[in-house]
């Protein structure tokens, strides 16, 4: 591929082409990563450039799927995040986490929907499932041609998910399930929805795989919606859902194994913040060197420079803690309170870059053309997905001071 460089102050180069480094990458990180690692990135760059910016603007605003796109990130072997066989790409925790914030950089809806039909979904099986059942799903999962879901959050229990109440009764060779589930992402779409509920017998966690067309279940997508409007979510009633024993997760047996599960897609929050950030900051960084105020180019001046500067310490900080759970998490040494802390910084961080790109466009910064507004509502959505900020933070500081402060 070629590159495009750009010349500055010192003859320092900005590379902006397809495949090259971007402008965002300060510190060089590319240099750390592998050539696999590097085609992933590339590849994924150059189809959120060539096939998802060009359209997404319209989607988002129409709140409509981009059935199309989900399609193709399954074609160009995308889906997966790191599950090893069973037709899934083969690629490391950091490669999944490169995928993830450059399908974010191009829209938060398709890199959630990638979060949850990989990182929750297919994760769920690959980790808790039969072999028979992984030989089933995995591989048209990973190609997208089979859709999932992941039913954990409740309309009562957000942040709480630990204390669940949709029950499962065991009834001779089946499984009869009641409750309700709330934000549940391609809950009205999905093949096969990863279902969590409480055992009434043994008051354990237990997981499902629950396939479309299966009589009870009734799933309405969430309207209203100001953020990830390219993804539906739904609110979901459980009236009496019976299914089959073969079809329980049986690698489950209390919530500690739905947790595994949540650990990994929360550090893969850290990698969707950082792509928002980047997006915002790149926005505005291309904006500053266009826009002409007072007969010069906004980048010209001292208190936008200096913004800018600021926005890209917190990115390249955010890149940083990427790095490094990418690569602890390929070491097997990811912990729940380090995939915490890193989530916590980078979305606090990711919705700041994605204020100031807003600030530094001005009037421009609502319209959609410019892709920062878009980016700013669907960071709020991540900000309280998999954890708020205030959870983040309780849990780091019940494993820095060794006291609980929340039951």
């Amino acid at each position: 591929m070629s590159e495009t460089v750009v010349h500055l102050a010192a003859d320092r180069p900005v590379y902006t082409g397809i495949g090259e480094a971007l402008r965002t990458d300060y510190f060089l990180i590319r240099r750390d990563l592998s050539p696999i690692e590097l085609d992933y990135l590339d590849r994924t760059r150059a189809f959120v450039h060539s096939e998802v910016l060009p359209v997404i603007n319209s989607y988002w605003e129409r709140a409509e799927l981009p059935l199309d796109l989900f399609r193709r990130v399954g074609e160009l072997g995308l889906v997966g995040d790191g599950i090893s066989g069973y037709g899934c790409p083969e690629m490391s925790a950091t490669a999944a986490g490169l995928v993830a914030m450059e399908l974010h950089r191009g829209d938060g809806s398709l890199g959630t929907f990638v979060g949850v039909q990989g990182g929750l979904a297919m994760r769920s099986i690959a980790m808790h499932g039969s072999e028979e059942q992984k030989q089933r799903w995995l591989p048209a999962m990973a190609r997208c041609e089979k859709l999932g879901a992941f039913a954990l959050t409740e309309p009562r229990h957000g942040s709480d998910s630990v204390t669940l109440e949709t029950q499962a009764q065991r009834v001779g060779d089946e499984w009869v399930i009641n409750g309700a589930k709330r934000w549940i992402g391609n809950g009205a779409t999905a093949d096969v929805v990863v279902l969590w509920a409480r055992d009434t017998e043994d008051l354990q966690v237990k997981g499902f795989l629950m396939e479309k067309g299966t009589p009870g279940y009734d799933a309405r997508v969430i309207e209203g919606k100001v953020a990830l409007r390219a993804l539906w979510q739904a609110d979901i009633d459980l009236v009496d859902v019976r299914v089959p024993g073969a079809n329980q997760l049986p690698g489950v047996h209390n919530f500690k194994h739905v947790a595994e599960v949540l650990k990994a897609t929360r550090a893969s929050c850290a990698w969707a913040a950082l792509g928002h950030a980047v997006a915002g900051y790149d926005a505005a960084l291309a904006y500053a060197g266009q826009r002409m105020q007072f007969g010069r180019p906004l980048a010209r001046f001292q208190i936008v420079q200096e913004k800018l500067v600021q926005m890209l310490c917190d990115v390249t900080a955010m890149q940083l803690y990427c790095l490094r759970i990418g690569r602890l998490d390929d070491a097997e040494g990811m912990s729940d309170t380090i995939a915490a802390l890193a989530k916590l910084n980078n979305t606090v961080k990711a919705r700041g870059v994605l204020a100031e790109a807003r600030n530094l466009l001005g009037g421009n910064g609502i319209l959609l053309e410019n892709h920062v507004m878009r980016h700013m509502c669907d960071i709020e959505a991540i900000h309280t997905y998999e954890g708020t900020e205030t959870i983040q933070t309780l849990l780091v500081g019940r494993d820095i001071t060794g006291y609980g402060a929340f039951t």
